[in-house]
């Protein structure tokens, strides 16, 4: 299948690791130039050097930090001095669960903290970025969320309230940049097997004196996940590289889960 993204720039927050890392890689694939956004220099130095070798596109990491409008904007400005109009921008930036004690006696700084981070995070590489966005529509806002916001998962409140907000905040985004012909859609991962999951999987399976496949077979059952099993990384970005598309082109304000049946309710 044709989806004609061969050419076109990309800005993928969070991108030097997990699903930010396999959503630039496939976008890569496609011929997209990627240019990566994270905090450490030298990751995104490594990453970038491995897409280029990968599939031979552009691929640029340029430090910044989300939480910081100031430096989000830094790196719009060096963003489009290199490459000037972008056609996609992925807000996938976020962080793991930081510690598994009982979130509702947390101090407000870090109910804060993960809020800056996720989604006002979103809005603040959006707000910088816009002026960018192409408005030919290939235009595209991509958002990664996640099921802590559509279920309730032990110890993910904060996830809980940011996957939420940024699953809404798309339908506000869609609607304010239709005049613009961009489209802005989120994509919500289910259980997936990133470096982080791979190393909670292997560690409470240890703890429970449980095989990993045992683990993770009763995992799936419990959260009722239909099909059975975890998602990868590469699936979760096969469905950000079809929204980034032409062949998505009529889609927008769309809620879009990667998640094995979760969304079925089946408990």
């Amino acid at each position: 299948m044709e989806l004609g993204l061969k050419g076109r720039n990309a800005v993928v927050t969070g991108g030097t690791r997990g699903i930010g890392k396999a959503i630039a890689r496939a976008l890569a694939k496609e011929g997209v130039n990627v240019v990566l956004l994270a905090r450490s220099r030298e990751a995104l130095e490594r990453t970038a050097e491995e897409i280029r070798r990968e599939s031979g596109v552009l691929a640029l990491g340029i430090p910044a930090d989300v939480k910081s409008i100031k430096s989000v904007k830094a790196a719009a400005a060096d963003v489009v001095s290199q490459l000037r109009t972008i056609h996609i921008l992925v807000n996938n930036a976020g962080g793991p669960i930081r510690r598994v004690d009982r979130q509702i006696e947390w101090p407000d700084s870090d109910w804060i903290d993960d809020i800056n981070m996720k989604i006002v995070g979103m809005l603040r590489c959006v707000q910088a970025f816009l002026p960018h966005l192409s408005r030919d529509g290939t235009g595209r806002v991509i958002n990664i969320s996640g099921i802590a916001g559509v279920g309730v998962l032990s110890g993910a409140l904060t996830h809980g309230f940011n996957n939420s907000a940024m699953n809404h905040v798309t339908n506000y985004l869609a609607a304010d940049l239709a005049d613009d012909k961009i489209a802005v859609n989120t994509v919500i991962p289910g259980l997936i097997a990133t470096e982080w999951r791979e190393l909670w999987a292997d560690n409470l399976a240890r703890q429970q004196g449980k095989t990993k496949a045992e683990f993770l077979s009763e995992t799936c059952r419990n959260w009722g996940i239909v099909a059975g099993r975890w998602g990868t990384m590469e699936e979760v970005a096969d469905s950000v590289v079809f929204l980034a598309s032409d062949r998505a082109r009529y889609i927008t304000g769309a809620q879009l889960s990667v998640d094995g049946g979760f969304g079925v309710n089946k408990r």
